[in-house]
């Protein structure tokens, strides 16, 4: 650590870098812990006598970037700490670094009010350039400004206009507003409805809706006074077609505000419910899930593409580690004309970012979703991307060689089966598996019931342990096609697996006994003549006490003797089952010597 030592307490800075070190290891050792994170970017934070400035030393502001970016690209969703970041980078590097910050962050996390308003403020305060901070502020209008909680952001928006005193922009921003659903709609449309009195008319409306109001009030009869004996029409001016104009655009801003607040309302009710619209590790728990899925529901029924897509958005911030939400996006997604580059980018977000590898559902939905739109390569490289991670995965393996067979036939998915089960990363368990699924085809597929027969056969005996592949063997077996002719031979081959599975197998007993279990069931179903004494036999060895199990006896003897497990079981149970070995008796050895040992009685054992 000595070349850590720049200026001030050289001591000082190597045991502040030796912490460093520590909070880092902790870091890499469990990279999901936030806690570790959280301690890391502290530690980042005060290098160097308490701060980082634009005069720390080159290796504390490597590590404080190193950390910061590891910990973004791991937790993206975390504005807050991209907001640090950028004012840390502007006290280091400047107006410019500064800016970068915020353009991984916003593309990070898009519809972040909080990060687009610090963003735009930043820029307010940073930049010379009126138009190409409008244009920053309407890239954050197109991210948040439907957001229910987005009034920061117009605030912001609007106050730098008035320090242009661009007025007419205002009114413009106003304009938009006033038709959004949101928390401070009511503040927004008075304001506007001031700003609308004092604005020119060409302002107020788009042209043809001007005109038709136009075209009303100059249809309608003018006023007429009496005089005399006569009633005189009075001819209006422009200005007084102007103000009956004005009164009309007046109640239909009216309208507006009248279908605005009833959107309001009904959002208020779910609105009300998130507790928690930002990310964070911790877990939601049901009500607020309940909540996003009745939410969703809602703006779906509504059908505004535009908020539904944006309420997704929204919703994934929150609920980023729940697969159920991904999958609902994309499915619905799906259903919308021409959003293929949509549909990928909701996947690849999904699989690259947010979903944990361990639970790989997602990414074989991606993966198939790939292979609808012929793009082979990116579906492999799905599938070999899961089983980097997780090697001898058998839901993706299989789902890899049904792929291939709909792609390159039978002999592409069974070349698949074939790598896997002589891959060394594949433990036996997978294997006995994959074996019972490459029969599964060749019996399914391509009808050679022979050929099937066959791999469980030969195969049987590497997978003693694999209760996946004996399953399948006897439902093999059970389903085959049966006549008068052939039931015998079927029985044959049928009772020959129970017994292999009972005698040889090692599965767990209870797993013997469910399996046997449907072989009894056979045996009512479809037995012979003989089918009741063997249904009581089996009935006694599986469902009877362990006393009078022969078969499980046998098994658990080295010798597969049942006489030597009762032995053993005998003396387990106390004195009654001392084993008396004859030769030892004729050595003048003492039978008892051993049992008093075993429990203990030094005084009994002695000669």
């Amino acid at each position: 650590m000595a070349d850590y030592g720049y200026g001030g307490s050289g001591g000082d800075d190597k045991a502040e870098f030796a912490e460093y070190e520590k909070l880092n290891q902790a870091v890499i050792e469990d990279s999901d812990d936030f806690e570790a994170w959280e301690n890391l970017i502290k530690c980042v934070e005060t290098l160097e006598n308490g701060g980082l400035n634009r005069n720390s030393s080159p290796a504390a502001i490597e590590k404080y970037r190193d950390a910061y970016d590891r910990m973004l690209r791991k937790f993206p969703l975390l504005f807050g700490y991209w907001k640090k970041y950028a004012d840390l980078e502007f006290s280091i590097a400047g107006t410019e670094a500064a800016e970068m910050v915020y353009e991984r962050g916003v593309s990070s996390i898009t519809n972040s009010v909080d990060l687009w308003t610090n963003y735009c403020a930043f820029k307010v305060e940073t930049s010379h350039e009126p138009d190409n901070i409008r244009e920053l502020f309407e890239r954050g209008a197109t991210c948040v400004g439907l957001d229910f909680l987005s009034h920061p952001f117009w605030d912001k928006y609007i106050e730098f206009e008035e320090r242009m005193e661009a007025y007419d922009k205002i009114f413009a921003i106003l304009d938009r507003v006033v038709h959004i659903p949101m928390h401070q709609y009511a503040r927004y449309f008075e304001r506007f409805r001031q700003l609308a009195s004092t604005r020119p008319l060409e302002e107020l409306l788009p042209i043809d809706t001007l005109n038709q109001f136009r075209q009303e009030v100059l249809a309608e009869s003018p006023n007429t006074v009496q005089a005399g004996q006569q009633q005189i029409k009075m001819e209006r001016g422009e200005l007084e077609i102007e103000r009956e104009i004005r009164l009309r655009i007046d109640s239909f801003h009216l309208e507006i505000f009248a279908r605005t607040q009833t959107e309001t309302t009904k959002r208020w009710t779910y609105e009300a419910e998130i507790k928690r619209p930002y990310f964070h590790v911790t877990e939601l728990d049901e009500a607020q899930l309940v909540n996003w899925r009745k939410y969703l529901d809602f703006e779906e029924v509504e059908g505004d593409f535009a908020r539904i897509q944006f309420l997704y958005e929204r919703c994934l911030v929150t609920c980023a580690f729940y697969d159920e939400f991904w999958y609902r996006y994309a499915r619905w997604m799906s259903a919308q004309p021409n959003k293929t580059e949509e549909i990928r980018q909701i996947y690849m977000r999904a699989c690259t970012v947010f979903v944990p590898i361990g639970r790989p559902g997602i990414r074989l939905h991606y993966a198939f979703w790939e292979e609808t739109q012929n793009r082979m390569d990116i579906a492999n490289d799905v599938m070999e991307s899961i089983l980097l991670a997780l090697p001898g995965h058998i839901e993706t393996i299989i789902a890899w060689a049904n792929m291939q067979r709909r792609v390159g036939g039978l002999d592409a998915a069974i070349a698949v089966y074939r790598a896997q089960i002589e891959s060394s990363e594949c433990d036996i368990y997978a294997k006995g598996a994959l074996t019972a699924e490459w029969a599964r085809l060749l019996w399914k597929v391509k009808g050679d019931v022979d050929a099937a027969r066959q791999v469980f056969q030969k195969n049987h005996h590497w997978y003693l342990d694999s209760r996946y592949f004996w399953i399948n063997y006897l439902m093999f077996e059970l389903e085959q096609p049966t006549s008068s002719e052939t039931e015998h031979t079927n029985y044959v081959r049928i009772k020959q697996v129970v017994d292999d599975i009972r005698k040889k197998s090692h599965l767990p007993p209870l797993v013997v006994k469910d399996l046997v279990h449907m072989y009894m069931v056979y045996l009512q179903e479809r037995g012979g003549k003989d089918a009741a004494k063997e249904f009581m036999e089996l009935d006694r060895e599986v469902n009877g006490p362990f006393s009078i199990q022969t078969s499980n006896k046998q098994k658990l003897a080295e010798d597969g003797k049942e006489a030597t497990t009762d032995r053993r079981l005998m003396m387990e149970n106390g004195h009654p089952g001392v084993e008396v070995d004859e030769s030892a008796i004729r050595r003048g050895e003492n039978p008892y010597t051993k049992y008093y040992l075993q429990q203990g009685d030094v005084t009994g054992a002695a000669p």
